[in-house]
Formats: C-alpha cells, structure tokens, sequence
C-alpha cells in the first residue's frame, strides 16, 4: 500500500519532526511504502511529486489543514489534528485506513480563488512584528507567523522591531513582490514603505496564539491603505484604529531602554557602597549621575514624546517631550507625562487636520505652526491646569507606598503579582508593569520588585510542572518546559504562553495562585529592585536586589506552588502545543 504522509505544526517544529518520524516507524511496520511530506525547518520540505500522489492509495494529513489540498483531488484523503496522531500513531492509521473518504475539491473553490487567491495558492507574504517591550512576544510571533506561512505554502519573510532594533529587514524587492502586508504589532511601526499594498493589522498576542487564523484573515481581509504619514486623513484613520492603549504602549516602549539602563547603572554605583554617590569625583558619582541624573531625567520626556508621536506622528516629538520635561520639572512624575503625551499628540492633530493654511505656506506647518501651537497649549496646560494637581496625587500615592504598613503591601503585592500573570505580556501584565517602571523616577522600588518577582514566576513554574510530572507530558513539551525554565528565569512571562494557550483553565489560576504569593512575599518583606529587567541576572550587580536571599526566596515559594499545582490537576492526556 503506498500512501503520503504530510505533518505539518505551525506552533512546534518539534512536534512537526517527531509526528512525521512516528508516522512513518508505524506505517512501515505495515508494510506500507510510504513518502512524508514534512512541513517544518528540522528538515527540508519534500514535497509529493505529481507521480507519487497518482500512485498513492491514502492521504494521510496530520495537522489543522491539508496544504495545497487541490493537488488530491480524487484521492481518499483522512486529515485530522497532528495531537491525535501522536499518542498511538498506529490507531492513527488504521483510522485513517478505515475513514478515510475521497476528496473533492469545494463546489465554489474556483470563486474563492477568484476573491482571494491566497486561500489556496502560495502568496508572497511579508511581516513586521513589534511588542512594547520588544523581548519575547516580537520573536515569537515572527516564528509562529513564519512556521504557519510555510505550512499553509506561503513564501514569507518577517522583520522583527524588538527593544535591539529592527533585525531580519525587509528589503524593497520583498516588499513589492509581497502579495500582503502584516502587522502584528502593538506599537506605533512606520507604515510608509508599504505604501500601496494590501496591509492587515494585528496584534503581536494573536499572531502568537493564532498564526494561521492570522494569515488567512490577512489574505482575505487586508486592504490598501495611504503610507504617507503626513496626510492628514490617514493619520485620523491610523489614530482611529490604534487607540489610546496602544499609544500609551508606544510611549512605554520607548522609554523602556532608558529605565532599564539608568536603573541598571544607578545599581551598578551601588557596588561601591549605598552612599558612595555622594562623593564628589567618584566613580559611583559619576555613574549616579549618568543613570539618575540623565537616564531617568530622560525617561519622562522620552515617554510623553512618544505618545505624542504614535497619535500625531513627528510633529507630535517636539511638543510632547516639551510637555514631559514640564510634568518632571513640576513633579507630576510618570502620570504628568503620560497626560502631556496624549495632550501634545491631540492638540498637534488637530491642527494637522483642522487649521487651514494658503498653499504657499502650508509646508511650514510641519516645522513651525505645529511645534508652536502644541507645545503652547501642552506648556500652558501642563503648567497652569494640569501639573501641580498631578504632582500632589504623585506625591500622596508615593508617600502612601513608601509608608503603607505589612497588611497593605501583602495586599498591593498580592494585586500585582496576580496582574503579572493573569495574561503573561497582555494589557493586565502591561498594565502592571508600567506601574512599577513609572515608580522608578520617583525613587520607589518595591512594587518593582514585586512585579519582576511575580513575572518569572509562570514560566519557572512550567518548567518545574513539566519536571515534576514527566508522564503528563510529551518528550517535545517536556523540552518546551527546560526552556520555558530559561526564560523565566530571564524574567520572559511568555516562555508559559505555549501551556497557557492549550490549558488555560488550568494554566492560568495555577500561575496567578503562585505569582499573587510571589508578590505578597516580595512586599512583605521589603523586596526593592533598582532595574526593570533582567530576571535573576540581576542578581549578579551588588546591592541591585535588597534582601537577596529573601527575595530569590519568595520566588522560588510562588514557582513551586505554580509548577506542582499544575502538575497535580493536569490531565496527562492533555498535549500542549510547543511554541518553536
């Protein structure tokens, strides 16, 4: 008996390999000729040949989707999820032998191809991915988009802006060739160079969860839109679509370097001795200086510029950070600047859209009417309005931290660490996190610590499940849980995604259980952390985490509650799909 057998995984190349390998063991057991057809980077892709789909009498088609399904017309053809085919491949096919039922093409393929010919034919496709933190979600979902574009018989290529920069670039042939654009991205990307084609806008979350959804929504639903920037009318249309959150995530994401070098710096002149700053001439001095006294100088302007930009693109810049010096100088902190942000960016577009000027003087809107205007109106807000009411709630919520007793900090590291780990990266996790990365300017660190503790908790947690319980997992899952280990420890939430998008249910109050302990502990015992990020890493500056061993302690406490909870109440039949 002669049949073809294609694997094919978009969210594990592991699991793409090892199906197809089982696979075929238990078909040549059979006495089976078999040829795989392997859908995956572990291997190139041989693909059945015209002669060998005529010579063959089964299909066999382990994945969410049969790729290039016309090319089997005629032929009995069994597909079905590449989970069911791993417990017992040899079930698998003789269900498949048993079940399987001619194929035949859909009656109205012809008119879908007509209307979006990507459905079925390999496309050109190109992407660009970009979280607000650029870590972990940015290349996750450029390797899910990747894995999932190959499997459907797309070629596509995907550029990365993570917090390094733009890596994998398209080049402007890929991008004229591209038969549709994505962009799964949750920040303001510059969308000129794609003028002109066919664009669909995502999220980096549900690219990561659904790639393939992703891209067949993208090939049937993207549209053209205006890349100039400048255009008045595409900029309301681009506001209209982004949303405040997002702007205030682009904002966050520029900032982010800066609170993440000042910090790191500031602990770094603390290996000399907590008050060897305060001697003139010093190198601890010096490095106070540089990271609080430049870098987190820096971190409100940069923030409230950049809000100011994803809503008005450049000529938002200028009056946003303007009104971020202000909310520093007045000490309305990091909520002055996010306020200075919105107003900058609102007031710099509406006149952008609504101030009408002779032709002759039109192109001086950008580099003079705009600044003016803007930062005018934000600098007089922001001075006369705004400012010293947002200072006073700043300093009463600072105070009210630096003094609340146990109770209350149990119940705000409880709050938290619980936020952390309810959505790993998602707006509630954002949310949590800009909190803490704002206090930071105002010298306050333990919600910081509180935050980064409870963060690594879920992938810390999935790793010690997936060690604790080995025969609840498969041998790719157990591999997916020695690298979710890693990034936990790295302080990457999303190293739990892969678990947490197949069990939820279990998944998430299992790590929201052990991240609200990790984040009471933290409180309670007057964790402080002077950097953002880092992970345990940080751990190797001195004095940069105070208590040390109190701290490392409450998160050890939260990822074994984590990990032997889940491991407790997950099912063993339950296959988790491993995120590559």
């Amino acid at each position: 008996m002669n049949i073809i057998l294609i694997t094919a995984c978009p969210s594990g190349m592991a699991t793409t390999f090892l199906a197809a390998k089982r696979l075929e063991q238990a078909a040549e057991r059979q006495g089976w000729h078999v040829h795989v057809e392997m859908h995956g980077e572990l291997a190139p892709l041989q693909a059945a040949t015209a002669e060998q789909i005529a010579n063959a009498d089964l299909i066999v088609v382990a994945a969410d989707h049969v790729p290039a399904p016309e090319r089997f017309e005629g032929k009995r053809l069994y597909q079905a999820p590449i989970a069911d085919a791993l417990p017992d491949p040899s079930g698998f096919l003789t269900t498949a032998k048993r079940d399987a039922p001619l194929y035949q093409a859909p009656t109205d393929a012809p008119a879908a191809r007509s209307a979006a010919p990507s459905a079925t034919e390999g496309q050109n496709i190109v992407a660009v991915t970009a979280c607000p933190t650029g870590v972990a979600h940015t290349f996750m979902a450029a390797e899910a988009l990747a894995e999932a574009g190959k499997a459907m018989g797309h070629t596509i290529r995907v550029e990365t802006q993570g917090s390094v920069g733009a890596q994998d670039q398209l080049t402007d042939k890929e991008i004229a060739d591209a038969d549709v654009v994505v962009l799964a991205c949750d920040i303001d990307v510059d969308p000129a160079r794609f003028a002109g084609k066919r664009i669909y806008r995502t999220s980096t979350g549900s690219a990561l969860k659904k790639p393939r959804p992703t891209l067949e929504a993208a090939l049937a639903h993207a549209s053209i839109e205006d890349g100039n920037q400048s255009s008045a009318s595409s900029e309301g249309k681009s506001v209209k679509e982004k949303g405040v959150y997002k702007h205030l995530l682009t904002g966050v994401s520029f900032m982010l370097p800066m609170v993440v070098a000042g910090g790191l710096l500031i602990a770094l002149s603390f290996v000399f001795g907590i008050n060897a700053a305060e001697e003139e001439g010093s190198l601890a001095a010096a490095l106070m200086k540089i990271g609080g006294g430049t870098a987190f100088a820096l971190m409100i302007p940069v923030l409230a510029g950049y809000i100011a930009y994803s809503i008005a693109d450049r000529p938002g810049i200028a009056p946003g950070m303007i009104g971020g010096m202000l909310a520093a100088d007045i000490g309305s902190g990091f909520i002055g600047g996010i306020l200075a942000g919105f107003l900058a960016g609102y007031v710099a577009l509406a006149v952008t859209r609504y101030v009408k000027l002779p032709s002759s003087i039109e192109s001086l809107k950008p580099i003079l009417i705009i600044p003016l205007i803007a930062s005018l109106v934000t600098g007089l807000v922001m001075i006369y309005i705004v400012g010293e009411p947002v200072a006073g709630i700043l300093t009463a919520l600072t105070s009210f931290l630096e003094n609340m007793g146990s109770t209350n900090a149990v119940l705000l590291g409880i709050l938290l660490g619980a936020m952390m780990c309810f959505d790993l990266g998602g707006p509630v996790n954002k949310a949590a996190y800009t909190f803490g990365v704002g206090l930071l300017a105002s010298e306050t660190y333990g919600p910081m610590a509180a935050i980064m503790a409870a963060g690594m908790v879920p992938a810390i947690g999935m790793g010690i499940a997936s060690l604790v319980a080995r025969n609840k997992f498969s041998a790719p899952e157990r591999e997916a849980g020695k690298a979710s280990f890693v990034l936990g420890m790295c302080f990457i939430s999303e190293g739990a995604i892969p678990f947490a998008a197949k069990d939820p249910l279990r998944v998430i109050p299992a790590c929201m259980l052990g991240g609200a302990v990790t984040g009471a502990l933290s409180m309670l015992v007057g964790a402080k952390l002077m950097a953002p990020h880092g992970g345990i890493f940080v751990l190797l500056i001195p004095n940069a985490i105070t208590p040390v061993l109190l701290y490392l302690s409450a998160i050890v406490v939260g990822s074994l509650i984590t990990g032997l909870s889940y491991a407790m109440i997950k099912r063993g039949a339950t296959q988790v799909a491993i995120a590559s």
